[in-house]
Parts: structure tokens; C-alpha cells; sequence
């Protein structure tokens, strides 16, 4: 079985340079994919909360200060003792991160939500990861996908046309638009991948690297009034709901799983977390927001899953007996 190695050396005694000990009798790899998993729900979390963001009390930027000031906050400590190592990043890598998960990367997943549905969330956003991680990785000298690999990036192109073909036929320019910003979202989130990949910093200080910068852009945003917010408005209800899922579930636990995943398992065996994202996502929905799957749903976001899964596939390759 191929291991997958992380960047730079291990610390001395065998703990991990991330920070985080698999616990006893786990191996990296198990460790790595029970982290995706937790991700997965905590993701799901997310697409449902982009979706219900136009009927609550706040605006996206509202939102997006809890996502990015609450991590901050908790962090804060922490964060401080790594100063040093959040200043010696290379700026074309940090900017991978704070570019593909940060500012733009929020608004456009919670603008496409509010045009769409959160299946559409759930599905795009984390099933185009591996085809623009793919095209990320081609383009900076990887292999081209083949075989299975490449079935499987043309069976997510698929359902993603499947998801929006009656909208194009009907010229819902709103779903259309929607469509577009979320597919936006997914390549960000692809270039915050393999930033995540190339960045010497263990989870914990990956969070600071986006956090920081992304919450004085939101600030500054809405202190020169660019961007809208009344947080102090807001009701208590929507405020904690918001707080829990975008500030402490994917601003601190989702960042740090992930990144955590990223080290383990590296960027595109990490992106097969979009073939269980969408599932949940169209599931909880379902009670949750009171949304009915549709016939382009159906197809749809069981074509992405099963093209996710191939599309991270790995060939079997024949290890010699002294290797």
C-alpha cells in the first residue's frame, strides 16, 4: 500500500509535526480519513447554514465575522506563540490559503447558497474539489489523471450538468448565477487544498494564517460601510446557531480536521470528502430546511459522489519484496 508522506521532518519521539497524536494502534491514514469524516458532517453544517443565512437576522457579513473572529479568539494564545512561523510563510502560499478559504471564498459560497439550494451547495462546492485540484496539480508539473482517475472527472462534470440542466433550459438566471459563484467557491477551495499542502505550519497555525488576514478584511469592509452588518441587531437565536456552525464548527474544529486530514493523507486523497458531503447535505435538508429532492438532484448528486470516489482512486502498483 503506498504511504502518503507529509511535508518536512517529524519531530523527534515520532509525534507528528501537526500536533495532533493518533491515538494508539491508529494508523496515519485511519487517523487522516476518521478526521474527513467528522469534516464531512461539520461541512454539511456549513451548506445548510449558506442556505438558511437569507432567512435569518444576518447578512453575510455578520456571518463572516463569526466565522473568522471566533477561531481568532479561542486561538488567541496559541496563535501568539507561532508569530514567528505565521511570518515566515512565503506569500504566494499564504495567499493560496487566505484566497481559497477566506473572504471571497465565504461570500461566494453564501451567495451561490442563497440562489439555489443547499443540495446545490452540498454538491458542487465539495464535488468539483477533485477536478480542480486535479487541474491545480496538472498545471504545476503533476501527472494527467488516467484511466479511472479521469472516468471519474467526467462523471462529476456530469452530474454537475445534470443538477443544472432544466435551469439552463428554462434560463433561471438566478440558479444559473448561483451555479456559477458556487463553482467559484469550489476552485478557491481547491487552491486553499493545495496551499494547505505546501504551508510548514501544523493545523493550529493554518487557521491563524486564514483567520487573521481574512478577519481584518471583513472589518475593514464593514467599518468604511463596503460591506453591510448589524450583528448587534441580530436575533440571540441566529447569532449562537451561526456562532457554533460557522465559528466553532468550521472556523476552529472543520480547520483543524482538515488540515489535520491534508498532512495525512495529502490533497487529492483529502478531496474524496466531497463524496459523502453531498449526500448528507441533500439528506439533512430534507427535514431540516424542507427541501425536496428533485428529479435533477437524484441523478445529479449520485453522479458527482460516484465520480469523486473514482476520480481518487489510486492504481495498484507492484512493491518488491525488500521494498
Amino acid at each position: 500500500m503506498a504511504v502518503v508522506t507529509k511535508k518536512g521532518p517529524a519531530r523527534a519521539g515520532g509525534a507528528p509535526r501537526s500536533g495532533v497524536r493518533p491515538g494508539p494502534g491508529i494508523s496515519p491514514q485511519a487517523a487522516g480519513l476518521l478526521a474527513l469524516l467528522l469534516t464531512v458532517a461539520i461541512w454539511a453544517g456549513f451548506a445548510l447554514s449558506a442556505r438558511a443565512l437569507g432567512s435569518s437576522t444576518l447578512l453575510p457579513a455578520d456571518a463572516a465575522l463569526l466565522r473568522f473572529g471566533v477561531p481568532l479568539v479561542v486561538l488567541a494564545p496559541a496563535l501568539w506563540r507561532r508569530r514567528r512561523r505565521l511570518a515566515a510563510v512565503r506569500p504566494a502560499t499564504a495567499a493560496k490559503i487566505v484566497c481559497g478559504a477566506g473572504v471571497p471564498f465565504f461570500l461566494a459560497a453564501m451567495f451561490g447558497g442563497s440562489l439555489t439550494s443547499a443540495a446545490f451547495v452540498g454538491a458542487i462546492v465539495p464535488g468539483m474539489v477533485p477536478l480542480f485540484v486535479s487541474a491545480l496539480l496538472v498545471a504545476g508539473g503533476g501527472a494527467v489523471p488516467r484511466g479511472t482517475q479521469r472516468a471519474g472527472l467526467v462523471m462529476i462534470v456530469a452530474g454537475v450538468a445534470a443538477l443544472v440542466c432544466r435551469y439552463t433550459v428554462a434560463l433561471d438566471g438566478d440558479v444559473l448565477l448561483g451555479t456559477g459563484t458556487l463553482l467559484l467557491a469550489s476552485g478557491l477551495w481547491a487552491l486553499y487544498t493545495v496551499g494547505l499542502r505546501e504551508v510548514d505550519l501544523d493545523p493550529v497555525g493554518s487557521i491563524g494564517l486564514l483567520c487573521l488576514p481574512s478577519f481584518a478584511v471583513v472589518a475593514l469592509l464593514v467599518l468604511t460601510g463596503v460591506l453591510p452588518a448589524h450583528l448587534h441587531r441580530a436575533e440571540g437565536g441566529d447569532v449562537l446557531t451561526f456562532l457554533l456552525v460557522q465559528g466553532l464548527g468550521v472556523g476552529l474544529c472543520a480547520g483543524l480536521l482538515y488540515a489535520f486530514a491534508i498532512r495525512r493523507l495529502g490533497p487529492e486523497r483529502s478531496s474524496v470528502v466531497g463524496s459523502l458531503s453531498p449526500v448528507v447535505v441533500v439528506l439533512l435538508a430534507i427535514p431540516l430546511l424542507d427541501e425536496s429532492p428533485t428529479l435533477p438532484v437524484l441523478v445529479g448528486v449520485p453522479l458527482i459522489t460516484a465520480g469523486v470516489v473514482l476520480a481518487n482512486r489510486r492504481p495498484r502498483t507492484k512493491v518488491s519484496a525488500d521494498a
